[in-house]
């Protein structure tokens, strides 16, 4: 299976600018298998027998968490696609049931970012792109997002 944005490019039109859904996206993940390690660390800790018992019980069930987590955080983030070509912005998101949102970049009013502070420290963010007409979208929690701005608002000299 190829990229989604590879499988919708017009004739002469290039690929200027390719994003993700951040890693962040992992970070209930990485919670749960940080309980797990520590649940299984302190049944080491405590007596052996009920006390050990439900310790590795309850990291059992932190790992289980943490698993399911980690895949729904892959397929987010490998079902995930927001590109800028010469021609238009393309967000692609979904496998089975797919959402796109496609504007041509000479239809794009404004470009708006918005960052907490750690999406500043962590570079991630959520883009609102605003159409001539056609409303917009908020792409969120994206990878580089200032510097899907710039591809996005960037034109070249002459042009």
């Amino acid at each position: 299976m190829g990229r989604y944005i590879d499988e919708i490019l017009q004739p002469g039109e290039k690929v200027l600018y390719s994003t993700n859904a951040h890693w962040i996206f992992f970070l209930p993940a990485i919670a749960g298998w940080v309980v797990a390690i520590v649940f299984i660390v302190v049944s080491y800790q405590v007596p052996s027998g009920p006390p050990a018992l439900l310790c590795l019980t309850m990291a059992a069930f932190s790992a289980i968490v943490a698993m399911y987590k980690t895949v729904t955080a892959w397929f987010h983030r490998f079902t995930t696609e927001t590109d800028v070509t010469n021609f238009r912005v393309v967000h692609k998101t979904g496998f089975v049931k797919r959402q796109t949102f496609e504007m041509s970049v000479d239809k794009v009013e404004s470009v708006d970012v918005n960052q907490s502070i750690l999406g500043r420290i962590l570079n991630y963010g959520d883009v609102t792109v605003l159409g001539v007409g056609e409303g917009g979208k908020t792409l969120e929690t994206i990878a580089s997002p200032l510097g899907f701005r710039n591809a996005i608002t960037a034109r070249p000299a002459g042009a």
